[in-house]
């Protein structure tokens, strides 16, 4: 797959032109979302394509009152085809063994290990997606600025991000013709800082 070649026909293409684009050779595809800020944007646009589309829901644990919340709403109302995937501890029994260790700490490797990384790995050998569906956009991090609109995991997954061109602006008159609800009161335990990456796509 040349991915520069690629990106180049795509680049003034609409969201909704690149999901089709990406549906069509797309065997077993698949959207993967922790409902955070925005998120609701690519499981409208995606189900808009493809509406029984497995969506990969890796809940940390640690999400707020307000997450949830935001989830179970559009969960219903996108009638979306969730497969939710948790850390094999409880959040209780790890507070006691391991709490919520600082980045600065050794132990914040095996934290995100267990409640991200190791769900998320679960999640990707159960459903072995060829195409994967993300809301990755420029200006989120240094390793999100070297990507592009597709690219590839080191699995070899083909990787879209319809919206990776789009600013928060776009994307509020998007939720707001969309009629779609938007939630800000976000905690990510793994990154906690808004620049650092999350681990999933290194």
């Amino acid at each position: 797959m040349n991915l520069e070649e690629i990106n180049k026909e795509l680049q003034d293409k609409s969201p909704a032109e690149i999901i089709s684009w990406a549906i069509s050779f797309g065997k077993n595809p698949v959207i993967t979302t922790n409902f955070r800020p925005y998120e609701v944007a690519i499981l409208k646009a995606v189900t808009e394509v493809q509406k029984d589309i497995k969506v990969i829901w890796c809940d940390t644990g640690y999400n707020t009152v307000q997450t949830y919340k935001h989830a179970e709403e559009i969960i219903k109302k996108l009638n979306l085809n969730i497969h939710l995937y948790t850390p094999k501890q409880t959040v209780a029994h790890r507070n006691v063994v391991l709490g919520v260790p600082a980045i600065e700490d050794p132990k914040h490797t095996l934290f995100t290990e267990q409640v991200k990384l190791e769900p998320f790995a679960r999640a990707m050998k159960e459903h072995q997606p060829d195409v994967w569906f993300t809301n990755l956009r420029k200006g989120q991090t240094a390793f999100r600025n070297s990507i592009d609109v597709v690219s590839q995991s080191k699995d070899g997954i083909v990787k879209v991000s319809p919206f990776y061109n789009w600013t928060d602006e776009q994307l509020d008159a998007y939720l707001v013709e969309k009629k779609l609800p938007n939630e800000f009161v976000y905690f990510d335990p793994t990154k906690v800082e808004n620049n650092r990456e999350c681990g999933l796509h290194i």
